[in-house]
């Protein structure tokens, strides 16, 4: 087996420990390549059976004998390509194990609105005048209604905290999923709508796919409570920045707290900088000290599973992009 390894944001170097680990996974005559530029990694595909890492269709151009890509991304919108899709190479990744982080990113963004945590940093050794305008606009989440829109591993990660807050929790989700202890019921997307009027609280567990881009746009906003908060930590494009941005600002929704954004890094000019009551961090929730080593478990056993002919874990429908 040749294999490729090409870092990346999530996974920007693979040290010794890691390296024995593959080799020993992806068993004896394995050869492996680290790839350190995008360069490296085209002139090494000509041969390479996986990789492992982001594949670019400049890399996929030159692969001839490429069988399985396995992400060190959580989304997997990067690696979807038209030739990337249409190709019977097998595409898995961390599918279902970011949602502790991203769900403690979510309560940390929602926090920071609800106890207006944001506006006392930004007015540093002022806070102390605001005093009053922040306690007036202060609220907890006890009682509050969590809407949680896919109800995967993040959405199920959002509800167990959600419930840790006294909030109740509803969810919607485009295929039959099981329910939870947190969600009794998992709904239909035919009860979406009902979801955004419910909620005090709407949160994104969704990929990036056709189906879900602009899926928070000003049709939903219009059906939101006024005092609804919306939380985004998974993909940018799900949201309609510009119907957010007027949401905001009109009233009609009483914020925003966004780790993703349309364009990254978000132009400086971007009016979502300047609205009220929208808190955005630079795209941070995916870290964790755990992520890597659960990923690397994961591929490892992979190896394992792709030499036996068995499915992979993390396994990702290229059709649908998730």
């Amino acid at each position: 087996m040749n294999l490729l390894i090409i870092p990346g944001v999530t996974m920007p170097t693979v040290d010794e420990v890691l390296l024995a680990r593959i080799h020993e996974a992806a068993g004896p005559g394995t050869q492996i390549r680290i790839a350190d530029t995008p360069g490296e990694a085209i002139e090494a595909m000509d041969d390479v059976e996986v990789v492992l890492g982001v594949i670019t269709p400049a890399m996929f151009a030159r692969a001839r004998r490429l069988r399985w890509v396995h992400a060190i991304t959580s989304g997997a919108d990067a690696y979807l390509f038209p030739e990337m899709v249409a190709s019977d190479i097998l595409l898995s990744g961390d599918k279902g194990l970011v949602g502790s982080h991203l769900a403690d990113h979510t309560f940390a963004l929602l926090l920071s609105l609800t106890r207006r945590l944001a506006r006392a940093v930004q007015d540093g050794p002022r806070s102390w005048e605001h005093r009053v305008s922040y306690r007036a606009e202060e609220f907890e989440l006890e009682g509050c209604t969590m809407g949680i829109v896919g109800f995967g591993g993040t959405g199920r990660a959002i509800a167990r905290r959600a419930v840790g807050f006294g909030m109740r929790c509803v969810a919607v989700d485009c295929d039959p999923v099981p329910p939870t202890a947190e969600v009794p019921e998992v709904w239909g997307s035919d009860r979406l709508d009902e979801l955004f009027r419910t909620a005090d609280v709407v949160t994104s567990g969704l990929p990036l796919a056709s189906s879900t881009r602009h899926l928070f746009n000003a049709r939903a906003f219009a059906l939101m409570k006024p005092s609804a908060i919306l939380v985004n930590v998974t993909r940018g494009e799900v949201v309609d920045a510009d119907a957010l941005v007027a949401a905001v600002r009109s009233g009609q929704i009483a914020g925003a707290g966004l780790d993703v954004a349309p364009v990254e890094p978000l132009p400086a000019e971007h009016p979502l900088w300047s609205t009220p009551n929208v808190v955005m961090t630079p795209h941070t929730a995916g870290a964790s000290q755990f992520r890597i080593t659960r990923n690397m478990d994961r591929f490892c056993r992979n190896l394992a599973h792709f030499r036996a002919g068995e499915p992979l874990e993390g396994l990702i429908n290229k059709a649908r992009g998730f």
